[in-house]
C-alpha cells in the first residue's frame, strides 16, 4: 500500500472510530433549528415538561412523507427515519387541542404553534386537528423556538416507547 493511501485509510478509520465512541458515550449533535444548534448529551432522566428529548418517530405515513421531503433525515430508526430532537410541551393529563390557529395546552395557545398549510416548496402539509387529554405515556413534542419546525402540530403526540432519553446541552451556538 502506498503512503498516501495508507494515510487516508488511517485518517478515515480514526474518524469512524471517533464517531462511534462519541455515539456510545451519549453525545448527539443537533444541526437543525428546532432546538439550539450544538452538542448534547443523552441522559436517562425523567421525562418532564420543558425537557428536550431524543426520539425515533413512529412508523407512519406522516413520517414517511416527512422523510421523503427531507423534513427529517434517513437514519437507524424503524422505517429508516433519523432521530428527532424536540421539547416536551405537554404531558400526562394535559388537555391538548391542535387546530388551524395553533396548538393549545390546557387552554393556553402556544407561541409559534400555528401550522403552515404548505412547505417552502408549496407542497401541502398534513392537517392535524384533534383535542384530547394526554395519557400516561403520551407527550406533545414541539419546538418552542422555530415556527417552521416539523413537530406535534403535524403529527400529534408521541408515545413514551419512542423516546430514548433527555438531551442536556453541552455546547450550543
Amino acid at each position: 500500500m502506498n503512503k498516501p493511501l495508507a494515510a487516508c485509510f488511517v485518517l478515515l478509520s480514526s474518524i469512524f472510530l471517533l464517531c462511534g465512541v462519541v455515539y456510545v458515550v451519549g453525545l448527539r449533535i443537533n444541526t437543525t433549528p428546532s432546538i439550539p444548534v450544538g452538542i448534547y448529551r443523552l441522559m436517562d432522566e425523567p421525562l418532564t415538561k420543558g425537557a428536550t428529548v431524543y426520539f425515533c418517530p413512529p412508523r407512519t405515513s406522516v413520517f414517511d412523507m416527512a422523510k421523503d421531503r427531507g423534513y427529517l433525515s434517513a437514519g437507524f430508526c424503524p422505517g429508516g427515519y433519523g432521530h428527532l430532537m424536540k421539547k416536551i410541551l405537554a404531558a400526562k393529563n394535559d388537555f391538548v387541542a391542535i387546530g388551524k390557529d395553533g396548538v393549545q395546552v390546557n387552554g393556553r395557545l402556544l407561541a409559534l404553534s400555528e401550522p403552515f398549510q404548505a412547505d417552502g416548496a408549496g407542497r401541502a402539509l398534513p392537517e392535524y386537528e384533534a383535542a384530547w387529554v394526554l395519557g400516561r405515556d403520551e407527550f406533545l413534542l414541539m419546538s418552542d423556538s422555530n415556527n417552521s419546525s416539523f413537530d406535534g402540530r403535524y403529527f400529534g403526540s408521541i408515545n413514551r416507547q419512542h423516546i430514548e432519553g433527555v438531551l442536556r446541552p453541552i455546547f450550543t451556538w
